[in-house]
């Protein structure tokens, strides 16, 4: 059993009505105090003489009054020696007297000492810490290749850095490596199966995006507070050959990107994988990581037209071609489309590639902001009372919207190679339009 002494008072003295010790229980730092001389004898000449009246008036307090108190004094002793004590007294009712219970204020202060010395050491300790998990972020996240911790017992991403986030989308709280194929998947349990029995294992070749690009994985096992961690390492193969989407010095996945018609691939469920920019355009969003995740039933939604029956035509049929519908943006732009599909695998597909062209026959709101833009125009009385400053910021934003209103019908309204046109990114095309809509 520990020892519980040091958490007992040093003194608990017994008084009767009119504050005569009548009993002494002692501490054992005070055994060596003769104490019983302090029998039959007033509270008040044990003190220091120069005991402050405040303290003098709680004792009266408790003695007539049995109110309750606590107050600091210099308690002498039958040694001579004085000790600077805190007492606490409570009633034990009128006539039977009242108890007080001292505390040596060099104790607390020793321990009040050792708290702070102990806080300071956590302090430090802490800070410590922050710099070491400083570097090992910088270092994490400054390497080239993709590197994530992956929990052992559900396959779950605990951490990633940058470069994983970004080019395979391993997220925390993310499925480890969720597009790959049924080969993929088998080679990738199986390396996983050798790390966990050798701490290690040699590294594999996986095709880790939906485009099938190659990337070589290296795993090892560590142990954390949370559980069993991989940590994985992927890096990009830089050979891939014609059978990874590159062939005599092009990448397959360039063009895909620059397509002036929308392309998106999804999984059995309809959860967007991968899109190009026509296909950001055309649902209104700003960038790829914005669209990934989410369903394409968002857009695709016509009843009877939707998202899950071109997945169900192409599981039957194999492929679709030209299948009419509408795509809904998310701008409240709504563009009639085409749409040819086919899925990675003639007999159990499970990603699926949409074509989606604009049929050219966009509703009212399409043609609204080019209209807005279009009919704009600068009116000589416009000048009046204006500056030349202004006056040339005036006709510049006339002239650049005729020239977006231009290139946007000349384009049939694909912003992308639009904005190509224009010298422009897709991006400040699409502020300037939002900007002259709002005029």
């Amino acid at each position: 059993m520990p020892d519980r002494s040091d958490t007992r008072p040093e003194l608990t003295l017994t008084l009767d009505k009119d504050g005569v010790i009548q009993n002494v229980v002692r501490a054992k730092s005070l055994a060596k105090e003769p104490l019983d001389q302090w029998l039959g004898r007033r509270w008040g000449e044990m003190m220091e003489p120069a005991i402050d009246d405040g303290a003098l008036q709680k004792i009266e307090d408790v003695r007539l009054r049995g109110d309750a108190s606590c107050f600091q004094v210099r308690q002498r002793f039958p040694s001579g020696r004085e000790l600077a004590m805190e007492y606490t007294t409570f009633s034990l009712g009128k006539k039977a007297g009242f108890v007080a219970i001292g505390r040596s204020l060099e104790a607390i202060s020793e321990l009040q000492s050792r708290l702070q010395l102990a806080q300071e050491a956590r302090e430090r300790d802490y800070w410590k810490m922050r710099e070491i998990e400083t570097r090992y972020r910088t270092l994490f996240d400054a390497t080239s290749e993709a590197v994530a911790l992956v929990g052992v017992s559900d396959l779950r991403v605990v951490e990633a850095n940058l470069c994983a986030t970004k080019n395979l989308d391993l997220a925390p709280g993310a499925p480890f490596l969720a597009r790959l194929d049924d080969r993929d998947r088998r080679v990738l349990d199986e390396m996983l199966a050798k790390t966990r029995e050798e701490g290690r294992a040699p590294g594999v070749v996986l095709r880790a995006t939906p485009f099938g690009q190659l990337w070589s994985l290296r795993a090892s096992l560590m142990n954390a507070e949370s559980g069993a961690l991989y940590l994985c390492q992927l890096a990009p193969m830089r050979d891939q050959g014609p059978a990874a989407e590159k062939a005599d010095g092009f990448s397959m996945k360039t063009f895909v990107d620059r397509m002036p018609d929308a392309f998106v691939v999804v999984d059995r469920d309809g959860v967007v994988q991968a899109a190009n920019d026509a296909f950001l355009d055309l649902v209104q969003i700003g960038s790829e990581a914005a669209a990934i995740g989410r369903k394409l039933t968002r857009w695709l939604s016509s009843p009877g037209a939707d998202a899950n029956l071109v997945i169900a035509l192409v599981q039957k049929h194999g492929d679709v071609r030209r299948f009419q519908t509408a795509i809904d943006g998310e701008l409240g732009q709504s563009t009639s489309v085409e749409i040819s599909a086919i899925g990675d695998d003639a007999s159990q597909p499970s990603y699926f590639g949409l074509l989606i062209r604009d049929s050219g026959h966009r509703r009212a709101t399409v043609d609204a902001p080019s209209r807005a833009i279009d009919n704009a125009s600068v009116a000589v009385d416009d000048f009046d009372n204006r500056t030349l400053e202004q006056i040339v910021k005036m006709t510049t934003e006339t002239i650049e919207r005729k020239a977006i209103a231009r290139a946007l019908e000349r384009f049939r309204g694909n912003r992308t190679v639009a904005a190509r046109h224009l010298g422009l990114s897709r991006q400040s095309l699409h502020a300037k339009l939002k900007k002259y809509k709002r005029e």
